[in-house]
């Protein structure tokens, strides 16, 4: 770049810093007053209010002077967060105000706009002239879209079209300029070998200065109902799925907030993975969560529920129980569209038969049998939705159980009862009678009796004694009482035999082809129906049958639905079966949906195809409402690791490397499991004085995780720790991570540790190795201490070195 053309950007990026210091003093007055008055409110709240509830007029105007001063103390508080969200936002550019310029000139127009682009907008003194624009707003997206040439923006009035002049990018640091450079089509791939070229992190990082043009597409879309998102590992998926947030949350400031967002991760350590950069860009972070966590608050007081990666354990290390086929092909069956259209099928059946309810018991005694309930039900009119019918049961029940109460104050137990009341008990009751007749009106669960008592109190004194008030409203209250359960449980519906209905399912094959219609069944039905409903009289749930159940459940006691939620994100889509797609649509009903995931990386039994062609996701909210976009340049690790993982595929041809050049992978053949110990732990520390920080031992399992971890640990490495699913947090160091707890994530370096025949040899094992390979930025290391997986053994020799001390025993 021309040394005077430097010169020129300098001074501007200089007058711009000094302006934002300005500001920034500006401001910082302001806020500390903010702060004394909204400290002065609370340390005063109640001088400056009167309570004084002596009359109606007197507790109406104490109620006022409190919600009066509630909301200047409010507003004080919405003034001081507003006032301090733009001084955090004025300081984030103050260290690096722009990354981007572009010179527009718009048709019709003489001038040449210079916009300069930033994470965040800063206006001059007038509020009129942008100094720096956010990378969010319309005329920004020109500045990933286009290269220099006719060029266009999406305004809300609007399309914007003209001649983009010049596409500028910079690097800032310490208030200097350390580069520069024009760009043409994309995002210079200067700036981005530099971005890349970085270590990792132990939190993902803000990717707006480097945003490609497929990624902005996928980012600014605020039109489709779904959007999929297939991308290769490293394209940069879940880093563009963030700065999509922050746009929809830019673009739509006024009518949607981040707790209307949410993000259903993998695990819970990749939610702390990302947990920083929504608030790196100035938003509040949006609801995270797992789908485990929603299963085990839909489910878990009722059941132990197996999670994703036990169930994945379990397929990986169970080959030789005798059990394992019928389990695998329940897992298959179960997850797929033709069982989840054999439940709906089973929902409709059950509104003519079928139905089973628990009975209600109380004292021992059946108060209200299962039978009666049937006969309720069945009714009911058949035209109805079964939820509908089954509200109507409960409108019943709740009858029934005032009805059995009345009969009930007379019973023999409650004089029992009454002989074990406390003191505390009877005054309560001694204080009510003693309350004069407009108490006895307020009184509504008392109706019946106070009746009663208003027509004795009228006769002779006699006739009706304060013992007997006493006694009645006693019995009254005891009954009432012991009737709150029974009613509680109804209202929760749990006269609904739920178990028993989703068992009915696998009671026998002649049951479910009868009542789903459905003939494509597997093989070993019996033994999956055996395995199920073992599992039921357990209490437990496997993963499978989870959502299903739940589904079911749901489907006929009525969906629990969230209207508040906008926006669901689903992160390694490709994880999800059509269940757990169908359950999210009714769970969020308002909600538009983002599905990210990479077909390559489905490494589990219930994947969803992403494909366009096949995918059940289309079929979702329909192909009008759906958009897929397609990510296929690899950005995160090197061109040689690229180039070797994606033939560990036989469908990896479409992944383009980013063309970053490194070393490439090293296959690393010993001859123990010992002298492999010995050399991992030599090769960690050599990566270490490389100045690596982040370095994963990758294994197929948990139980080789432990393994690793605990041999070496006897070898001498230091800092090791171990990745387990119930680890919140993640770190930089020496990492032992099961390859399924690592989807997402990346590392400067992967060591994979056992990369034998004997781990990974049968096909539903490639898409691990490839998953745990292409984890790795700058280094990829695979040991062996036998023959190479066959995935490995058929490379071209090309795409790998050998250790030279062990290449004759390749």
């Amino acid at each position: 770049m021309d040394a005077k053309e430097w010169l020129v950007e300098q001074d501007r990026l200089n007058h711009i810093r000094a302006k934002l210091k300005v500001r920034i003093a500006e401001l910082e007055p302001a806020m500390a007053n903010f702060r004394d008055q909204v400290t002065s409110i609370r340390k005063h709240f109640w001088e400056d209010v009167t309570v004084n509830t002596s009359t109606h007029e007197d507790f109406e105007e104490t109620f006022y002077a409190i919600n009066q001063q509630t909301a200047v103390l409010s507003e004080r508080e919405r003034g001081h967060n507003l006032l301090i969200q733009q001084w955090k936002s004025l300081n984030r550019l103050l260290r690096n105000p722009y990354f981007g310029r572009i010179d527009f000139q718009e048709v019709g127009l003489n001038d040449t706009e210079q916009i300069y682009i930033g994470v965040s907008s800063f206006l001059d003194e007038d509020g009129l002239n942008f100094l720096v624009y956010d990378w969010r707003s319309p005329i920004a997206s020109m500045y990933y879209d286009h290269s220099p040439g006719p060029a266009f923006y999406d305004a809300p009035y609007g399309r914007i079209t003209g001649l983009m002049e010049l596409k500028r990018q910079f690097q800032i640091q310490g208030g200097q300029i350390v580069t520069m450079f024009d760009a043409n089509v994309t995002i210079g791939d200067e700036l981005l070998q530099q971005v890349l070229s970085k270590g990792a992190n132990s939190e993902m990082k803000s990717i707006v200065a480097t945003i490609q043009k497929e990624q902005n597409a996928m980012i600014r879309d605020d039109k489709s109902r779904m959007l999929i998102v297939q991308g290769a590992a490293g394209s940069g998926k879940t880093s563009s799925a963030l700065q999509r947030v922050a746009y929809l949350l830019y673009k739509n400031r006024d009518t949607l907030k981040a707790d209307q967002i949410i993000l259903f991760s993998p695990n819970p350590i990749f939610n702390s993975y990302v947990s920083t950069v929504l608030p790196e860009l100035g938003e509040e972070n949006m609801q995270q969560t797992t789908f485990q966590e929603y299963l085990e608050d839909g489910l878990g007081a009722s059941f132990r529920i197996e999670d994703l990666f036990d169930q994945l354990e379990y397929e990986l290390t169970a080959h030789q129980t005798s059990e394992y086929a019928a389990r695998l092909q329940g897992m298959k069956y179960k997850a797929s569209t033709g069982f989840l259209n054999a439940l709906n099928q089973y929902v409709l059946g059950l509104g003519s038969k079928g139905m089973m309810f628990n009975s209600i018991w109380f004292r021992e005694r059946e108060l209200i049998s299962a039978e009666q309930m049937r006969s309720q039900f069945y009714s009911t009119p058949p035209s109805l939705h079964l939820s509908d019918r089954v509200e109507l049961l409960q409108k019943w029940l709740l009858d029934e159980l005032v009805l059995l109460e009345r009969r009930e104050i007379d019973a023999e137990w409650v004089l029992e009862e009454l002989n074990y009341l406390d003191n505390d008990q009877y005054a309560e009751v001694f204080g009510e009678l003693h309350k004069d007749r407009e108490v006895f009106d307020i009184a509504e669960q008392y109706a019946e009796i106070q009746e009663k008592i208003h027509k004795k109190l009228r006769k002779d004194e006699g006739d009706f004694t304060f013992a007997h008030q006493e006694e009645e409203l006693l019995r009254h209250k005891i009954v009432k009482e012991s009737f709150k359960p029974l009613r509680r449980s109804v209202k929760k519906r749990m006269f609904i035999h739920v178990q028993g209905l989703y068992a009915q399912m696998f009671s026998d094959q002649t049951t479910i082809l009868e009542m789903t219609h459905e003939s494509d069944m597997p093989s070993l039905w019996s033994e999956i129906c055996e395995q199920t409903r073992d599992k039921l009289n357990r209490l437990e749930l496997f993963y499978e049958d989870a959502t299903p159940y739940l589904y079911l459940k749901e489907r006929i006691e009525g969906v629990r639905t969230n209207t508040q939620i906008k926006y669901v994100f689903v992160d390694e889509g490709q994880d999800y079966s059509p269940f757990q797609y169908e359950y999210l649509k009714k769970r969020f009903p308002r909600a538009r949906m983002t599905v990210l995931g990479d077909f390559r990386q489905a490494i589990f039994m219930q994947s969803t195809s992403l494909h366009e062609s096949d995918s059940p996701l289309f079929k979702l909210f329909g192909e009008a409402g759906t958009n897929m976009i397609c990510l296929n340049r690899s950005y995160r690790s090197t061109r040689e690791i690229v180039m070797f993982t994606k033939k560990l595929l036989s469908a990896g041809d479409e992944i383009v490397p980013f063309d970053r050049s490194g070393k490439k992978p090293e296959l690393i053949r010993l001859e123990s499991d010992e002298i492999r110990d010995a050399q991992m732990r030599r090769d960690i520390a050599s990566l270490r004085a490389e100045g690596f920080d982040s370095i994963a031992v990758i294994t197929k399992t948990a139980a080789e995780s432990r393994k690793a971890y605990e041999t070496l640990g006897i070898q001498g490495c230091e800092g090791l720790l171990l990745i387990t699913k119930k680890t919140l947090t993640f770190e930089k160091g020496v990492l032992v991570i099961p390859v399924y707890l690592a989807k997402g994530v990346e590392f400067d370096a992967v060591l994979i540790y056992d990369t034998s025949s004997q781990v990974y040899r049968q096909e539903n094992e490639r898409k691990l190795l490839y998953t745990a390979c292409t984890r790795a930025m700058h280094r990829l290391m695979l040991y062996s201490v036998s023959d190479w997986s066959p995935f490995v053994e058929v490379l071209d020799r090309d795409l790998y070195n050998l250790a030279p001390e062990v290449a004759h025993e390749i």
